[in-house]
């Protein structure tokens, strides 16, 4: 790990503003605007990715919290700005002319990417913290694009059981994404409602009680799906769920990455090794990082999942596996199975030899049945 230093400057971090204004510019202009949102968010950032290279600098990680206010205020401006960008452009789109259908449904498409590719990383950064207007602000986002019991299955699942059957989230050596993807969809609901009904029931509460978060997570995504719909009836509706499917879809896109074929030992007994980086693969990509809010050093953030962002550690291939390319270009690969296990299905079996040279027999981990934790 490169050596600490003390926090700069948050106005790199503020990028991602960019996305949202160029949503607001696609809704007002139509056309070839439409394309800026997907050409910023997944081309241009790894072109700039190529030119800047990797930032291997960590900050020194007791920071005072106080010193991170600019860091912080980035996260807590998307919330309203995606609020606003997704009614405007629905008003936009049903209620003025300037917008074929067709440039509606892409411009939907385009704004998946915001709202997935962003959005939700700011969702999740705000649902780990202790603070519960930023819980709340997390669960507002997740709301947007219905797919509020994301916060149970990362939070309470994924994080807990990662790189164990166990955990629907990780991605298994050789499967494709779309197998993962549709997989996950409905294993991850379920697993979600089935651990909250266990909290529940430890408090000899019953499924329906109030503090079954699934009121708030199905409650607040219906309120949005609703207002979509008095605003721009059926159609606008139907705009409001391609987003959300596409913000999902990239979601689950990163989930894929950041995983696929990591697995944590067997200790016998049911038990796994404690998590550590070498669990996740990390990136050091520059740009992307601050697009993403440092998500690419995923490696730290499930070793030390209470570290705020600007705090996440960065480690070199001696520590934690490296993908060889920021998320928008392995997210793109991923959806070409063939291409992704040319080039990362090596990579795995690399990790195996460096990490657990003495497991011979791989066979339990890749065949291995995801139980659902209760």
């Amino acid at each position: 790990m490169s050596e600490t230093k003390q926090i700069g400057s948050a106005a790199p971090f503020w990028v991602s503003i960019i996305l949202a204004l160029l949503v607001f510019v696609a809704a007002v202009f139509g056309g070839w605007t439409i394309f800026l949102v997907p050409l910023y968010g997944l081309i241009i950032s790894s072109v700039i990715d190529g030119i800047l290279g990797d930032n291997e600098d960590n900050v020194d990680p007791n920071t005072d919290t106080k010193l991170l206010y600019w860091h912080q205020l980035v996260t807590l401006i998307w919330a309203p700005l995606q609020f606003a960008f997704i009614f405007f452009s629905l008003i936009a789109a049903t209620r003025f002319n300037h917008l074929s259908t067709q440039e509606s449904i892409w411009l939907f498409v385009a704004m998946g990417v915001a709202t997935g590719g962003v959005g939700i990383v700011y969702a999740h950064e705000l649902i780990h913290q202790k603070d519960r207007f930023e819980r709340a602000l997390g669960d507002f986002l997740l709301a947007m694009v219905m797919y509020g019991h994301f916060r149970t299955k990362h939070i309470l699942i994924h994080h807990r059981y990662v790189g164990t059957p166990a955990d629907p989230v990780t991605a298994r050596y050789n499967e494709g994404f779309h197998r993962f993807f549709w997989r996950l969809l409905p294993q991850g609901f379920l697993a979600s409602w089935r651990i909250e009904a266990s909290r529940l029931a430890k408090r000899d509460l019953p499924v329906w009680h109030r503090s079954n978060p699934f009121w708030r997570y199905v409650g607040w995504a219906s309120a949005m799906l609703l207002l979509a719909i008095w605003i721009g009836g059926a159609f606008g509706g139907l705009l409001f769920a391609i987003q959300a499917f596409i913000a999902i879809l990239f979601l689950e896109l990163t989930n894929y990455v950041e995983h696929y074929g990591l697995v944590r030992k067997h200790l016998g007994d049911g038990k796994y090794e404690h998590i550590k980086p070498h669990h996740s693969w990390n990136s050091s990509r520059e740009f992307t990082n601050y697009l993403l809010i440092n998500l690419q050093r995923h490696s730290d953030h499930h070793y030390k999942p209470d570290r705020r962002f600007p705090l996440l550690q960065t480690y070199d291939s001696a520590e934690a596996p490296q993908i060889p390319f920021g998320y928008p270009i392995m997210a793109a690969m991923a959806l070409i199975p063939p291409l992704w296990r040319r080039v990362m299905n090596p990579r795995v079996r690399k990790w195996r030899a460096m990490y657990y040279p003495e497991i011979s027999d791989w066979t339990p981990y890749r065949n291995a049945t995801n139980p659902m934790p209760r």
